[in-house]
């Protein structure tokens, strides 16, 4: 049977933090690192059996080796986020048959998320957490010129994203070969027209990207720990 393993993406450079915090998965947040709350999330779930953190330099990946899951090995990142995911694609095991792609400035990825997510795979090898769009969106189309989208076939999406190892290793080839810049790991399972199936989160799991978000998710995480502590 195969393994299940799950990519761990936190060399990203911070720049939109603007100078505020050198390292935003290493921000802390309810008394814990961003990373460490998606790390301890991942090994609750049960759903993952080996795991690859991606790192940025030698300072960060000491400091995120206190709080990894095991068996984790680290891997350098990249330029850009799918240099990253690519890199850690080439250091996985030969027995991972499945592979989550996670952004690690998502904190407050749930485990029974996580337990859905794996067993949506195994049936439709892709699938990724999203929720609906619920803004009026609109496309710019120059010189003024607006066109409304219908909103009722907009998804936003989140991560984990999770796939067949080798579909996903098949679309990094594609979008390699054709030099495309993708910003999330399902563009790259659409070049070969493979379908996506999603998940649709009902609770919030924003992305920390500016110094405002951090009092936003330092408030969710301290109501998501308030409802675990009432469960039965």
């Amino acid at each position: 049977m195969s393994r299940t393993a799950a990519i761990l993406l936190a060399a990203g450079n911070s720049r939109r933090m603007a100078g505020a915090m050198p390292d935003k998965v290493l921000a802390l947040l309810a008394g814990k690192p961003a990373f460490a709350h998606s790390a301890a999330t991942f090994v609750r779930s049960g759903a993952v059996d080996f795991f690859v953190v991606t790192y940025r330099d030698q300072q960060q990946m000491v400091e995120l080796s206190a709080y990894a899951p095991t068996p984790t090995i680290f891997v350098r990142g990249g330029a850009e986020r799918q240099d990253s995911v690519a890199a850690a694609l080439a250091e996985l095991p030969d027995d991972v048959g499945y592979v989550f792609i996670h952004d690690c400035a998502r904190p407050l990825v749930r485990v029974e998320q996580l337990v859905a997510l794996h067993k949506i795979v195994r049936r439709e090898d892709a699938v990724v957490l999203a929720h609906r769009v619920t803004d009026t969106i609109k496309e710019h189309r120059g010189e003024g010129r607006l066109r409304t989208l219908d909103r009722q076939h907009l998804w936003a999406m989140e991560t984990p994203q999770v796939f067949s190892r080798k579909l996903l290793c098949r679309a990094y080839a594609a979008a390699a070969k054709r030099k495309l810049t993708i910003t999330d790991d399902a563009a790259a399972v659409e070049l070969l027209k493979h379908p996506v199936a999603l998940l649709e989160n009902p609770h919030p799991n924003p992305k920390l990207t500016t110094p405002a978000d951090l009092a936003y998710l330092e408030f969710l995480l301290a109501r998501a720990d308030a409802a675990d502590s009432f469960q039965p």
